[in-house]
């Protein structure tokens, strides 16, 4: 219902006039910025706003930034967006007071879940600043972020409105249709696979869902306390060392890309895991899974695929299963 409130505000006149804003003049670069999951909202986004605008898209840690950013900062003029839900980590203001001194080449979008927070409220009379707030209800009251990730994700989204590859409606129809699948009739079926005697999980996805792979590790780390010790790699990634981590008490959660090329280097990755006998279970979430891939004991859970902004549906999906 988050998803779709947040659509509905970035096709409201407000959010666009504030988008518009920040993308006018058209930016050099694009730098997306946060700290914790913020920072995977924004390595979500890179590769689908990148490829949407036609400008080069990178997501840099707030933490990063505020250290190295003459270093790690692409040359201006750029726009600098920063995610967050609260927008009061120490972080989040300090890196925007350093480049608003520092790099005045650089514009500024805050895009928040928290009106009152210092991003939304601290800049109002910076003209190199905008920020966009979402509805009151993605402000997460909760340790971990939950529904402030996916509905910051579809609010970075909303730079694409007027291109092209523009976040069209019947997008996030689908993706609340997938999720909503996942609470009524895939629930339990993740709930058995966390019960079990799991001692590691291993998170995999390419692109922007690797993102959202990392996301998942994080809250599997954080919600056990380390008990489950996780790794976030791309399908790829993993032949090259990183499989090693894989021992008969790790959960494999695997979230294959909408892209046909793409899909087929993961499946091949899930077969050699399979053959190879590696691991506890695989949780596998997407779009036409083989049935080859599985083994005894995996969990599929099958997801609709959209024809417009394919990856987004896949990615908000990857993040759902991950946070159940």
């Amino acid at each position: 219902a988050a998803w779709q409130d947040t659509l509905d505000l970035l096709h409201g006149t407000v959010a666009q006039q504030r988008l518009a804003k920040a993308m006018d003049p058209r930016p050099a670069h694009i730098v997306l910025t946060g700290s914790g999951s913020s920072i995977y909202i924004g390595e979500c986004l890179a590769p689908l706003l990148q490829s949407g605008l036609g400008i080069p898209v990178q997501a840099i840690a707030a933490g990063t930034l505020l250290t190295h950013w003459r270093s790690v900062l692409p040359p201006g003029p750029g726009l600098l967006i920063s995610l967050a839900r609260s927008g009061d980590s120490p972080e989040s203001a300090a890196v925007v007071n350093l480049l608003l001194a520092e790099a005045p080449a650089w514009r500024h979008l805050a895009i928040t879940c928290n009106a009152e927070g210092k991003l939304a409220t601290h800049y109002r009379n910076e003209p190199r600043m905008t920020a966009l707030v979402l509805d009151e209800r993605t402000n997460d009251r909760s340790l971990v972020m939950t529904s402030s990730f996916t509905n910051l994700l579809l609010g970075g989204l909303g730079l694409l409105l007027r291109t092209h590859s523009g976040l069209e409606a019947r997008t996030v129809e689908i993706a609340s249709a997938n999720a909503q699948a996942m609470f009524e009739t895939h629930a339990d079926a993740i709930a058995a696979l966390a019960e079990r005697d799991l001692h590691s999980a291993v998170y995999l996805g390419s692109g922007p869902a690797f993102g959202a792979a990392r996301e998942g590790a994080l809250k599997m780390l954080e919600m056990t306390g380390g008990k489950v010790i996780t790794l976030a790699e791309t399908f790829l990634g993993l032949r090259h060392g990183p499989m090693s981590f894989i021992h008969p008490h790790t959960v494999i959660v695997a979230m294959l890309s909408a892209d046909p090329s793409v899909h087929a280097y993961e499946c091949d990755l899930l077969r050699e895991l399979s053959r190879k006998r590696l691991g506890m279970a695989k949780l596998v979430v997407g779009h036409s899974i083989p049935g080859d891939v599985l083994a005894p004991g995996d969990v599929a859970i099958q997801t609709l695929a959209s024809a417009s902004n394919p990856d987004v549906p896949v990615v908000l999906a990857g993040v759902v299963v991950a946070q159940l």
